[in-house]
């Protein structure tokens, strides 16, 4: 073998090992997908139900079941824990935004910092319904006559033409 066959059979032997180790090491990554024991069926419905009403605080308005993030999981592995200890609903919520904040519950309490997102809605559609009713013409009988009178100037102009 000359040298050239040389190189290149040691550059396609260093490509086919890494390849290999690739593949090994992508195969451990998807080994990797939670699978999850439950004792009782009811444990399965709260724990898939938790996963859907949390939220990830990395992914913007997605769900932990939904989501591939690394806190994702660890949230997921903290709901699991805690509802295989016997948890229920409220409590493991009230973990949760304990140790993340409210953002991570998509039913945000009414408290002094969040009562302008349930207030500011209603005030919006009272102020803008004030408003239309403020700004709406008023008819005075005076505009009822001049109205009356067009409308007989109208039909006087139509009767000319036939």
């Amino acid at each position: 073998m000359n040298l050239l066959t040389q190189r290149l059979f040691i550059i396609l032997s260093i490509w086919a090992v890494l390849m290999l180790s690739g593949l090994m090491f992508s195969h451990d990554a998807q080994a990797t997908q939670e699978n999850y024991q439950f004792t009782t069926e009811q444990q399965r419905k709260d724990f898939k139900r938790l996963t859907k009403e949390l939220r990830c605080p990395m992914c913007q308005n997605q769900n932990i079941a939904d989501s591939d993030a690394m806190i994702a999981h660890d949230m997921r592995r903290k709901v699991y824990q805690l509802v295989s200890e016997g948890n229920d609903h409220d409590q493991v919520i009230d973990f949760m935004k304990q140790r993340y904040g409210d953002f991570v519950y998509y039913q945000p309490p009414v408290n002094n910092s969040t009562i302008w997102l349930w207030i500011l809605p209603f005030s919006v559609l009272l102020i803008g319904g004030w408003i239309l009713f403020k700004r709406r013409p008023e008819i005075t009988p005076s505009d009822t006559q001049a109205e009356a009178d067009l409308l007989a100037k109208a039909d006087e102009m139509l009767e000319k033409d036939k």
